[in-house]
Parts: structure tokens; sequence; C-alpha cells
């Protein structure tokens, strides 16, 4: 029931993005509303292969929610931004490498990866 209201919510959504309509290059976001889509109807696998950036913010997500409430009920202060700031430029690493792989594929290779 519920992943029919999901698979209806996310049916027709597709933002074109401009950045690859003009270059016909890949942006470091492209592949992203198809990764949050396979991500929330269980398809890890696709997810990873449209944007890897979308899991990983999901899991970072998930790690400093749970953190956060660990503290909260232990009675600690919560985890800082220090902390937080790691998992930030790892977002911002993987996003440029999985920009500079899925263009280096369709530009060299001439291999679509998010067709």
């Amino acid at each position: 029931m519920m992943l029919e209201m999901i698979r209806t919510l996310f049916q027709g959504i597709g933002i074109p993005c401009v950045f690859h309509m003009v270059t016909g290059a890949y942006c470091p976001g492209c592949g992203g509303t198809r990764a949050a889509k396979a991500l929330i109807t269980g398809h890890i696998l696709q997810s990873l292969r449209y944007n890897p950036v979308v899991c990983y913010g999901a899991a970072a997500a998930l790690i400093f929610g749970l953190a956060w409430l660990y503290c909260r009920f232990r009675r600690r202060p919560g985890p800082g931004f220090r902390r937080m700031e790691i998992f930030l430029y790892g977002g911002l690493v993987l996003a440029l490498v999985n920009c500079i792989y899925k263009n280096y594929m369709l530009l060299v290779r001439g291999v679509d990866l998010l067709a």
C-alpha cells in the first residue's frame, strides 16, 4: 500500500538538468532524482548507480540522527559540527569523483551510464 503511494508520487517526476542539456556533460547532481526514487522504493544498487551521493547522504543522516538520539538519552552533548564536517567533505569528494567518472564514460568511452 505504502509502496504504491510512493510510486504514484514519483511517477512523472523528472527534473531536466539544464547543464546537461546545454553542454551534453553531466553535473554532480545528475541522476539525483532517479537515485532518490530508487532508494525510496528499495532499489539500493540502482540508486548507487544513478548517483551514490543520495545513498551517502541518507546513511550520514541516519548515523547522525542515531548519534543525536543516543546523546540525548544519555544526557550528553550531541555530535558537533566538526564531526559533521568530515561527512560533508566526504560527500563533496564522492560527488566530484562520480561526476568525473560519468563524464569520462560518456564523453571518452561513449557509454551513457544514466540512460
